[in-house]
C-alpha cells in the first residue's frame, strides 16, 4: 500500500545516518575501552583504593550506557521496519498510526544521540550551576525571573536530571531577586550552556492595574560544576565572607538559622551564595565550589591564561543584550536572536520545552556560525 511504502522509504533514509552515528560515537573504541576497564576491575588490589575503583566503575557504566543507547536505536529501527513490512503485506491500515509513531520514535532518538556527539567541550559532561538574576523593573522583573526558574526546573526534570536548590532570595512582592540551581546529570552543562544570557519578556503585566504591556529582563548565568580534582589557588585575603539568615520560596525549604553564606571574590567582584545546607561550614564549602566553578568557566570562555586575568565585567541586564525574547502580547512567540529559531507555542516553552532552542544552538556552534 502506498502509505506504508512511503513510510518505509522515509525510514530507510535514516539508515545511513544511523550507520554514521556509530563512527561519530566511536562505538568500536568504546567497546574496547569497556573491555579494558572490566579487566582492570578484576586485577588484584583493585578495591584497595575505593575512590579510584569507583571512578573506574562509573566510567564503565557511562560507556555501557552509550553503547546500550545506540544498540537500542538500531533495535528500534529494526522493529519499525518489521512493523511496516507486516502492515504492508497485510494491507492493514489500522496499523498505520502505530507505524508512523515507530518511525517518529526512531527519528527523535537518532537526533538526540547525534546531538550528544556535539558535546565535546572539556566540561560539557559536568553538572550545571544556574544562577538567576532579576533585572531592573521591580516586581514584574522578579516575577519573570521566577518564571524562568520554573521553566528550567521543568526542562531538567523532563530530561531525568536531578534539581537541587542552592540559594533563593525572594522578591519584594512576588517572584525572586536571585536564585541558584544545581542541575545534576551527564551533559547537563553541555546542553544548558546555550541558555546563558539575558532573557526578555513582553506581556500585559498582571501587576499593572491599567493592563498595560511591559517589557522585562532577567539574566541566567550557566557554569559547569568543577570537581575537586581541578586545583584553583585563591588567596584567603581575596575572599570576603558574609553570614546571614536563610530564606526560601514558601519559607519552608531551608533552615532559618544564620547559616547562609555569601562569598565575594574581591579582585573580580564575583558574588556567590549558598543557604541550602544546615551548617555555615557546609554552605561555605558549597559557595566556595561555586566560586571556583565560576572562575574556571570565565577563564575558559574568555580564553585567559590565568584566573588573575578575569576582570569581572558583566553584561547589563537591559534592552539590546538579550539572547532570546518571549512575547505573550500582541502575539505569542519565543525567538532566539542568535540562531533565529522560533516557536509560537509560548506555553509549551514556559513548561520547559526548550529542546528546539538548545538543538539549534548546538548545531550552529558546531558549524561555527555563532560569534
Amino acid at each position: 500500500m502506498v502509505q506504508f511504502e512511503e513510510l518505509m522509504l522515509s525510514l530507510q533514509a535514516l539508515k545511513p545516518d544511523i550507520d554514521d552515528l556509530s563512527d561519530a560515537l566511536g562505538m568500536k573504541s568504546m567497546l574496547s575501552e569497556i573491555q579494558q576497564l572490566e579487566l582492570k576491575s578484576t586485577e588484584p588490589g583493585f578495591w584497595d583504593d575505593v575512590e579510584k575503583s569507583q571512578q573506574v566503575l562509573q566510567k564503565t557504566g557511562a560507556l555501557k550506557g552509550k553503547v546500550e543507547a545506540y544498540e537500542g536505536l538500531v533495535s528500534k529501527y529494526e522493529d519499525a521496519q518489521a512493523l511496516i513490512e507486516l502492515a504492508n503485506e497485510e494491507e492493514d491500515l489500522s496499523l498505520l498510526e502505530e507505524a508512523q509513531s515507530e518511525y517518529e520514535g526512531v527519528k527523535a532518538e537518532l537526533e538526540k544521540q547525534r546531538l550528544q556527539t556535539l558535546l565535546t567541550g572539556e566540561y560539557d559532561k559536568n553538572n550545571a550551576i544556574l544562577t538567576f538574576h532579576a533585572g531592573s523593573g521591580g516586581t514584574e522583573a522578579q516575577d519573570w525571573a521566577e518564571m524562568l526558574y520554573r521553566m528550567y526546573t521543568r526542562w531538567a526534570e523532563a530530561h531525568g536530571f536531578k534539581v537541587k536548590e542552592v540559594d533563593y532570595l525572594d522578591g519584594d512582592e512576588a517572584g525572586l531577586k536571585s536564585a541558584v540551581l544545581l542541575i545534576e546529570g551527564e551533559n547537563a552543562y553541555g546542553y544548558l550552556k546555550s541558555e546563558a544570557g539575558v532573557h526578555r519578556l513582553v506581556r500585559v503585566s498582571p501587576f499593572d492595574s491599567q493592563g498595560r504591556r511591559h517589557t522585562s529582563f532577567s539574566s541566567l548565568e550557566v557554569m559547569p560544576e568543577i570537581d575537586d580534582k581541578v586545583e584553583v589557588n585563591i588567596a584567603p585575603e581575596d575572599i570576603k565572607m558574609d553570614v546571614y539568615r536563610a530564606s526560601g520560596a514558601g519559607g519552608q525549604k531551608v533552615n532559618k538559622t544564620s547559616s547562609a553564606v555569601r562569598l565575594t571574590h574581591i579582585p573580580t567582584g564575583i558574588v556567590v551564595a549558598s543557604q541550602v545546607e544546615r551548617s555555615q561550614y557546609q554552605n561555605r564549602d558549597v559557595a566556595m565550589k561555586m566560586l571556583i566553578s565560576k572562575l574556571v568557566e570565565i577563564k575558559e570562555r574568555e580564553h585567559l591564561e590565568k584566573i588573575e586575568d578575569i576582570k569581572g565585567v558583566q553584561k547589563e541586564i537591559t534592552w539590546g543584550s538579550q539572547i532570546r525574547s518571549y512575547v505573550f502580547m500582541p502575539y505569542t512567540m519565543a525567538k532566539d536572536h542568535r540562531t533565529g529559531y522560533e516557536t509560537g507555542n509560548i506555553q509549551a516553552v514556559m513548561d520547559g520545552d526548550l529542546d528546539g532552542f538548545i538543538n539549534a544552538y548546538l548545531k550552529a556552534a558546531s558549524r561555527g556560525e555563532l560569534q
